[in-house]
């Protein structure tokens, strides 16, 4: 008998069966499905765009956030962010036409991020209200890096896009190809190693900016 097969049995034996009850995992996860409101935080408002912005304006996600009508008007609220904080009109465009088919006129743009990025522009395929993440799937128009390098990642995500609870985003995304990677990110890159102290900028972007499309 394998290793494997003595902790299998062992924890036959702790459980007092010798095999789990196929039909009794059915009926225990229908009875969770059949309560799930109990089973999920009560979001405070109704309005998922505007849960979405506050909970990502919290001290512990540290993001800040711009509204915005349309797509149309990212370049625009990208160059209120930049002149803002004096930071060069140069940033690095996530090769997603969403973005790249915009008027970036007065901007520099690249499209690979280096290691000393300062500012980053990218798109997010979802925003989850409960947690105020963003769900990035790499691909070709998604370099996992650009989320993870930039000093300033400025992120526009539609409001239509936006779901309240993380198991809506698996659902939305179910009938989608699964991505080689999958990052969601919640807020400015942070750790508390360090004394207990909250440090920005540990292992990411210091800065997060989330600009809203639509109603």
């Amino acid at each position: 008998m394998m290793a494997r097969d003595d902790i299998l049995a062992a924890l036959r034996a702790a459980l007092g069966t010798r095999g789990a009850d196929a039909a009794q995992v059915r009926r225990e996860a229908a009875a969770l499905l059949d309560d799930l409101p109990s089973t999920r935080p009560v979001l405070a408002s109704a309005d998922l765009v505007a849960e979405f912005a506050a909970r990502l304006t919290t001290p512990k996600v540290a993001a800040t956030v711009d509204r915005i009508a349309s797509a149309a008007e990212l370049p625009a609220a990208v160059r209120r962010y930049t002149e803002a904080r004096g930071l060069p009109p140069t940033v690095a465009l996530q090769p997603a036409a969403a973005i790249t088919a915009l008027d970036w006129t007065g901007f520099t743009l690249h499209d690979k991020v280096a290691p000393d990025e300062t500012v980053a522009v990218g798109v997010a395929r979802w925003g989850i209200a409960e947690t105020g993440s963003l769900v990035f799937h790499s691909g070709e128009d998604t370099p996992v890096l650009a989320h993870f390098l930039p000093l300033h990642h400025v992120v526009l995500v539609a409001a239509g896009s936006i779901v309240a609870y993380l198991e809506d985003y698996a659902i939305a995304a179910a009938g989608e190809r699964p991505p080689r990677n999958a990052n969601l990110v919640t807020g400015a890159s942070g750790t508390t190693d360090i004394e207990g102290s909250l440090v920005l900028g540990a292992h990411g972007p210091r800065w997060l900016h989330v600009v809203i499309a639509g109603a």
